[in-house]
């Protein structure tokens, strides 16, 4: 009998090789998991649902109404020279400054699934409006993270001001695609608030509100498994100690290698850990969360993902866009710290 030899094709199976490594790695590290998820949760329970839930449940709401058309009118002037983009986007653009990541994602694929702006104009909208709120940058990160209101307030410049140029600067994405004529937003909606159905409108809301704030919460449970396993696995002090030279010539603590790869995969519990480095240039650690910031994480990378799947909106865009914006996030937030002496914290 001639033996059998069962050949495992590492490129089809890579999946679920992954997801049974990492249900492997739950059993064998659950001592020291269990702690970090419930911090995880702590921390989303207690920063990101009051930050964010009642911003989300906004958002739904005025998309009920006819604040879209309004803002497409009066900003068409702007949108267009500056982004390339119909006015309508205005309403992604403001309400994605507002409320924080994915609102600005969720509202591009809906624009897309409604045929409000071409799927060009959609994937330069992915590129820049899909960032962190002020409740978040300056509540969450700000005040409760590193306890200053004014450090809060200058990531929140920066961020916007790196969104900005990144809009700018993608108004080039596929330039000389062709445009189509689009109808009006209340051409294709289905429900438009009103008196007698404002119970029903909002019900629908929070409905979807709670969706998403539940998967933000799913995210931040799961990539605080996959930080805690690289941990207690050593996989993050290996890749500390080949990157530590780097950190070392250019003259920055080798601490914060760690927080910076937790946050390069889940931003929360990046910046939390940045932030509680005592560092006497505490610039550094305003900078690195300023990156982490604009760029968003891998986390939220899935959770757009997860979004813009349901079209034939192309994810491209929104990766390079977020890692720009993280590179001149950091850049902007460089410059105020040593131009503007009431920027700088450093002691």
């Amino acid at each position: 009998m001639k033996p059998s030899f069962y050949v495992v094709k590492v490129k089809r199976n890579i999946l679920p090789l992954i997801f049974l490594g990492f249900t492997i790695c739950l059993l064998v590290f659950s001592k020291s998991n269990l702690p970090v998820v419930k911090s995880g949760l702590t921390l989303w329970a207690t920063s990101v649902v009051p930050s964010l839930f009642p911003f989300f449940v906004s958002t739904e709401l005025l998309m009920h109404t006819n604040i879209v058309t309004i803002l497409g009118n009066i900003l068409n002037r702007y949108m267009k020279p500056l982004f390339n983009i119909r006015g309508e986007g205005a309403f992604a653009f403001i309400m994605g400054i507002i409320s924080g990541y994915p609102v600005g994602a969720k509202i591009a694929t809906n624009f897309r699934k409604n045929n409000i702006c071409s799927k060009e104009e959609c994937e330069r909208l992915l590129s820049f409006t899909n960032n962190s709120g002020p409740l978040f940058i300056i509540g969450t990160v700000g005040i409760l993270m590193f306890g200053s209101t004014t450090i809060g307030l200058l990531l929140f410049i920066t961020h916007i001001l790196a969104c900005i140029s990144v809009g700018i600067i993608f108004r080039f994405w596929k330039k000389n695609s062709s445009n189509t004529s689009y109808g009006s937003y209340f051409s294709l909606q289905s429900k438009r608030v009103s008196f007698s159905n404002l119970g029903e409108v909002l019900a629908d809301s929070i409905t979807s509100s709670i969706s998403t704030i539940l998967l933000i919460g799913g995210f931040v449970v799961i990539f605080s498994s996959v930080i805690s396993i690289l941990k207690s696995s050593g996989l993050i002090n290996v890749l500390s100690t080949c990157i530590s030279p780097l950190f070392n010539f250019i003259n920055i603590d080798s601490s914060f290698i760690s927080p910076l790869i937790c946050g390069f995969l889940e931003i929360t519990n990046g910046i939390n850990s940045i932030s509680q480095i005592a560092c006497k240039k505490l610039s550094i650690n305003i900078i690195f969360t300023a990156f982490l910031l604009g760029f968003g994480g891998i986390s939220v990378l899935l959770q757009v993902l997860s979004i813009t799947s349901k079209t034939d909106l192309s994810i491209k865009p929104y990766i390079y866009g977020k890692i720009l914006q993280g590179i001149l996030a950091s850049v902007y937030t460089y410059i105020f710290i040593n131009v503007i002496p009431f920027f700088n914290f450093d002691i």
